[in-house]
């Protein structure tokens, strides 16, 4: 009877193991993520706020099974702030003070090239995100965000301009989009900026702090709290949702955003993903949606640095969307990534975000636009990681405020 009980038990092992071996080579199933584990932060929330669905925090942890290693390419950069691959495998990077530079996976960082707008990198200013065309490799433009000193104060400002043949200057170097109204503060700019599947710009802004324009990420005739999309002229994108309100903008893509400081395209969805700031509290991931509110200020998962409520102190109202996914205490989600290589099986169309004061990399496994597992890279590393980007060679490329660009990729 015994014999027959372990069989029966081994042919079960056998069959289960049949079974998932047939799902996981299932190509219409998500990659498997990795080992499942428990949630990866231990540390007690700032408030007692719950979350609208199950998942939406605090999510179970995964670990990647494949080997990989985070190597230092530089150390040499100063505050880089973005990073995007060039055609022929090369990095471009912006760094705060108003440089941009091209970086080889070899580590040669080059000379600042010049031609570049002044910008005011006092607080949280200074050059921001950058893109490059769709048809960089016969037209060298690229675009970039920055904060600019104007009269009234500092406006979010996105320029573009021509690299020339010899990679030293930016040639035509034009401002084609303000964020208004100016204000004094140097907090807040937002910064990232992408194509979209169209072939139009989109661009996140800040509210810039103060309590003074906070409600202004509401308000639908000011450019802050904002995602807008544009032309590559600067103009309102043909198709924008069209908000209702006196003096709304045809530029708004979504409202009510706080410090948006990540965008991504999903490699599938073409659909645009957005990491934002909260106080403390309530960093959010979002999928942008046309004509969309996403609730800044009047709904948070955060409260204020003083401990006291946001507002009305609410995490959900009618006619607001909900954050795909929120952390408390925070992480401070910068520049992210879709991960579409090849290199680690593990990491298929996961998304990769910079954390600034969590000093790691976040990865999030994403399933029918849900997050199902988290887990944090190059924590032993001590690192503000600002932005992601994945390079020709199938490996991600981050950078840090203390100046480093890691190589991130499987052993």
């Amino acid at each position: 009877m015994k014999k027959i009980t372990c069989l029966l038990a081994l042919f079960t092992i056998f069959s289960i193991s049949l079974s998932c071996n047939s799902c996981s080579n299932d190509k219409d199933s998500p990659a498997d993520p990795g080992t499942v584990t428990d949630p990866v932060e231990t540390n007690a929330p700032n408030s007692a706020y719950k979350p609208a669905f199950e998942g939406q925090t605090r999510i179970n942890g995964i670990k990647t099974n494949t080997s990989f290693q985070g190597v230092v390419v530089t150390s040499s950069l100063a505050s880089p702030w973005g990073v995007k691959m060039l055609p022929d495998g090369r990095l471009l990077i912006t760094e705060k003070a108003g440089q941009m530079r091209i970086v080889t996976t070899a580590g040669v960082v080059s000379s600042p090239i010049t031609g570049i707008p002044a910008v005011n990198a006092s607080g949280q200013g200074g050059l921001l995100g950058l893109c490059l065309d769709p048809e960089f490799a016969s037209n060298k433009m690229i675009y970039w965000v920055f904060s600019e000193a104007t009269t009234g104060g500092n406006n979010t400002a996105v320029a573009k301009g021509k690299l020339s043949a010899d990679e030293k200057t930016i040639e035509g170097a034009t401002v084609i989009y303000r964020a208004k109204p100016a204000n004094s503060s140097n907090l807040h700019y937002g910064g990232r900026i992408l194509f979209d599947k169209t072939g139009n710009l989109v661009v996140s802004t800040g509210e810039r702090s103060v309590l003074e324009t906070r409600p202004l990420a509401q308000s639908v005739s000011s450019g802050l709290g904002k995602v807008v999309r544009l032309t590559k002229e600067g103009q309102p994108a043909s198709g924008n949702p069209v908000f209702t309100g006196s003096g709304a903008l045809a530029e708004l893509y979504s409202i009510g955003h706080r410090n948006p400081q990540g965008l991504a395209l999903h490699p599938v969805t073409g659909e645009i993903w957005e990491s934002e700031f909260g106080p403390r509290g309530g960093d959010e991931i979002n999928r942008l949606k046309a004509g969309a509110n996403f609730g800044w200020p009047t709904i948070t998962y955060g409260i204020e640095y003083s401990g006291e409520k946001v507002g009305a102190g609410i995490q959900q109202q009618s006619g607001m969307e909900q954050p795909v996914y929120y952390w408390d205490p925070v992480v401070s989600p910068s520049g992210m990534t879709f991960y579409t290589g090849n290199r680690v099986p593990e990491w298929e169309n996961n998304l990769f975000i910079g954390a600034l004061s969590g000093m790691h990399i976040v990865r999030l496994a994403i399933e029918n636009n849900k997050v199902v597992g988290e887990e944090r890279l190059l924590t032993s590393e001590n690192q503000r990681f600002r932005d992601i980007t994945q390079g020709s060679d199938g490996a991600l490329y981050a950078i840090t405020d203390q100046g480093r660009l890691y190589k991130i990729d499987k052993k």
